[in-house]
């Protein structure tokens, strides 16, 4: 996979110049327009970020319309880990091509996954040549190889940037105990790490896990605490 496989609606800067960029990563058996009004709610606090959403580069192996980053069994506890290391390089060129778009650096940039976008967000992130502002991870995971400890990725992690990480506690796709095992594992990694836990929520995000995620961004740009 290339970046040039990779595209999707993109929502141009409110203000009209970019000087942030946000990159939305769907889940599994979405595309990238499922995210990609996320960034209508966030431009009263974000009015310099630009935002997209890329459809992933995969048809979906268990959905006729829908996209994956990496192929799902549910049988393979190694497949995640092979899934995120086969699509991390085109996500990464992606991002690269994107930030040189917009005439940004590496540091403006923010990632916000939801299920196997926040693998891809994590995975991904925590290995660019230039740290990003920020990563939110809805309703995911980090993932590593299966039995190692989290400390067999240290090598490979270049960049530390501050995570937020937010879980329903009725999640019946990716179980609660994901983020817990997921903000302990980067802590380990020396990576900032919060999270957010949306009481009665299912696989999807609420209004509070939004606005936590919005401000947590605001704050990673530096920008005034919003009203």
């Amino acid at each position: 996979m290339d970046q040039r496989t990779i595209d999707g609606p993109r929502l141009a800067a409110r203000s009209g110049t970019a000087r942030q960029l946000v990159v939305f990563l769907h889940g599994y058996g979405a595309d990238g327009n499922d995210l990609i009004d996320i960034g209508h709610q966030w431009q009263r606090w974000l009015p310099d970020a630009a935002f997209v959403s890329p459809h992933a580069p995969e048809p979906c192996g268990m959905s006729p319309m829908g996209r994956q980053w990496f192929a799902l069994t549910f049988r393979d506890p190694d497949e995640r880990w092979r899934g995120v290391n086969h699509a991390g390089p085109g996500l990464d060129a992606f991002l690269d091509a994107e930030l040189a778009r917009h005439g940004l650096s590496g540091d403006r940039l923010a990632l916000v996954g939801f299920s196997q976008g926040t693998m891809m967000a994590l995975h991904v992130g925590l290995r660019r040549r230039s740290a990003p502002a920020a990563i939110v991870g809805y309703s995911g995971m980090l993932v590593g190889p299966s039995g190692a400890a989290p400390d067999a990725m240290r090598e490979e992690i270049r960049a530390r940037p501050p995570v937020l990480l937010v879980h329903g506690d009725a999640d019946e796709v990716i179980p609660v105990e994901a983020l817990f095992f997921s903000s302990q594992a980067l802590s380990s990694l020396d990576v900032p790490t919060e999270w957010h836990l949306s009481p009665g929520i299912g696989h999807g995000i609420d209004s509070e896990g939004l606005r936590q995620g919005g401000l947590f961004l605001a704050r990673a740009f530096g920008l005034p605490y919003p009203a």
